[in-house]
């Protein structure tokens, strides 16, 4: 059982959880008596239910808690991390779903006596990455119900014991937070809180004057969590980016009973599952990188573990490829093709459909070609159904569909939704909601549900992993392709430019902190990792850029305020400074991965660029440095071209 709220009584001695209301009914846990209150000690950290009363320790502050998300390590010891605030996001099933809204982290230390200047200053930069991370991204939890995995497999695995318990470690987004109470002395799980970080909406709908409840929940995947130039494809052990897993819900009133009929629909996406790259470079499209040599077992079993882990769990898998056939991405459709033949799986059907190409021209109805291509998969692999009053409706979805594109985002999302529209006509005909000619899109009012639940979940999924909202969300909302949706897209791939090149290292840092990729150890230590060692060059060119820049629109359009009077000085300044901004661009184009803001607790690697020699035999070497750093005999990854980074067969 899980207490829903808590007080919190911070004292200088300890913080006290004490219940406000009694624990969340529906949730299974010990059979122990449920603890009354929770009190961490500030010095030792040591927790201790229902401990004694502190003598004189007068309150310094006192806080409603909606759930405690976890402990973080610092320089200065334990922090705590509590949801402060919370908004009901619907019901599911009679479970109450909630996103968090507002986060306190709190210190169990009471100064920072002991630490250094510098250590102080990292402290300040730990803490904001964590903040930012809780503001910028969505999470919800639910005290009753176990979010982290489908209706499928809770049928089938079961919903005893407590709700850390049974979750699905693969989004449980502050496992690592809470390990702290997961591995106490004492049974703390009243106060442990699984949380997801995704999408979840829940809708109220009428069909033909039949209840439903509509709802979307996406899970994004903390295996292999990142931002999108920094983190791509499989690591060794198989994880993907930006892996995330989406549940299509339908909840139905049974027409002759006071029951219900449960249906659900899972896909899966995530980046193309090989091992490469984009080396960011302040270029538009950054270089590409792979690891070709699948002839090497250690390359080609990251795929291989991937696809053999993705099985484990859902069945088999509909693969969906939606990179270009031409030109940029060609490399990575055929390196996928490669992989698909050379492991020769029956469990994996592979489709190759050029998104772009087939919907070009705004013709994004096209998308129904690959429906109709997989329809007898998709038949094939049916959904869940259970219906307690009706054994005959039961059915499982026995395997998965896994879209990709390179960022799995805009042409993912709008593939993934098509699915889903398809899958829900075939499930509620066979539920008798609709008749076996009716079809959803006849539904104006139901149609504006499912296409703003989509393009909400399309933005969402997208401004964690980009940093702006999805692309193409004008046809996923309205069902058309719109000039003003193109004119958002070009606003948001722009938007999306600058972020990626100049803003997602510190991104990165706080997911990486937020996960536990990186840990900050207590006391001393040799060297802040924040510590800046670019160049003054490197420092000063893009000011000079700007300012450059300003000054020749203000001489261009405001000549007459700043009192220039001749034309030849007017020419003469307008020149210089047009000359000088092109200059400052040009010498970052040409330096690029110097001017990118990188990571700086877990640096990210790339191939060493190949040797003449090695081009010739058309090999990729395996030897890996960091990006970012630029020593006086490294490769400086900026003076790669695009054909020596990816100028071997396929």
């Amino acid at each position: 059982m899980l207490f829903e709220q808590l007080r919190l009584n911070v004292t200088k001695q300890a913080y006290i959880f004490t219940p406000l209301f009694e624990p969340a009914k529906g949730c299974s846990g010990s059979n122990a008596q449920p603890a009354e209150s929770l009190t961490i000690y500030r010095e030792s950290g040591r927790m201790e239910l229902n401990a004694p009363a502190i003598q004189d320790a007068p309150k310094q502050q006192e806080l409603v808690v909606y759930g405690i998300m976890g402990f973080i390590q610092l320089h200065a010891g334990l922090y705590l991390i509590a949801i402060t605030g919370r908004e009901r996001t619907g019901t599911l099933k009679h479970h109450e779903l909630y996103r968090a809204t507002t986060f306190q982290i709190l210190s169990l230390a009471s100064d920072l006596k002991g630490l250094t200047s510098d250590q102080v200053q990292d402290e300040q930069t730990y803490i904001h990455l964590l903040q930012d991370h809780l503001r910028q991204n969505t999470f919800y939890f639910s005290y009753t119900y176990d979010l982290t995995r489908s209706m499928q497999r809770q049928r089938q695995e079961g919903s005893e014991g407590p709700l850390w318990k049974q979750a699905d470690n693969r989004f449980f987004w502050n496992r690592y937070l809470v390990e702290k109470m997961t591995c106490a002395d004492e049974d703390l799980s009243a106060f442990i809180l699984p949380v997801i970080q995704g999408f979840i909406n829940i809708s109220s709908v009428v069909i033909n004057n039949r209840h439903l409840s509509f709802g979307l929940i996406s899970r994004r995947s903390r295996e292999r969590a990142g931002t999108r130039y920094f983190s791509r494809g499989l690591d060794t052990n198989g994880h993907a980016s930006n892996f995330v897993e989406s549940e299509q819900v339908v909840i139905c009133d049974h027409p002759h009973t006071s029951g219900q009929i449960d249906l659900s629909f899972v896909q899966t996406r995530g980046s193309l599952p090989a091992i490469w790259g984009q080396i960011a470079n302040t270029r538009y499209t950054p270089q590409l990188w792979a690891d070709t040599g699948l002839e090497n077992d250690k390359v080609l079993s990251a795929s291989k573990s991937h696809f053999d882990e993705q099985v484990r769990i859902y069945g088999p898998l509909v693969l969906v490829n939606l990179v270009n056939k031409k030109g940029y991405e060609y490399p990575m459709g055929r390196l996928y093709e490669h992989i698909i033949e050379k492991l020769a799986d029956p469990r994996l059907y592979y489709a190759h459909f050029d998104f772009h190409h087939e919907c070009r021209n705004m013709r994004w109805n096209r998308v129904q070609l690959l429906i109709d291509k997989l329809e007898p998969q998709l038949v094939k692999q049916g959904y869940y159904c259970h219906d307690p009053q009706d054994a005959s409706l039961a059915k499982l979805q026995t395997s998965i569909v896994r879209s990709n594109c390179m960022d799995c985002l805009d042409r993912t999302n709008v593939v993934q939704s098509a699915l889903a529209k398809w899958m829900l006509n075939r499930q509620l005909r066979d539920v008798g909601v609709l008749q076996s000619t009716e079809v959803l899109e006849n539904d104006d009012q139901f149609m504006a549900v499912f296409n703003s639940t989509w393009a909400d979940n399309a933005d969402v999924l997208s401004i964690a992993y980009s940093g702006t909202g999805a692309l193409k969300t004008d046809y996923t909302r309205t069902g058309k392709r719109t000039y003003l949706g193109a004119y958002s897209d070009l606003v948001n791939s722009l938007i999306r430019y600058i972020k990626n090149n100049y803003m997602d290292g510190s991104r990165q840092d706080g997911i990486d902190l937020f996960l536990g990729t990186y840990t900050v150890e207590a006391g001393p230590y040799n060297t802040s990792p924040f510590k800046k060692t670019s160049p003054l060059s490197v420092r000063l060119i893009p000011a000079f850029f700007v300012m450059s820049l300003f000054a020749f629109f203000i001489i261009l359009f405001c000549s007459d305020l700043i009192g220039i009077e001749s034309s030849m000085t007017y020419i003469i300044t307008l020149s210089f400074s047009f000359t000088l901004a092109v200059w400052c661009w040009h010498y970052i184009q040409l330096n690029g991965t110097q001017f990118v803001d990188w990571p700086r607790l877990k640096p990210v690697f790339a191939p060493r660029l190949p040797s003449s020699t090695e081009e010739a035999a058309g090999s990729l070497p395996t030897a890996r440095l960091p990006l970012g750093e630029y020593l006086g005999d490294q490769i400086r990854l900026s003076s790669m071209k695009q054909s020596r980074v990816m100028n071997y067969p396929l």
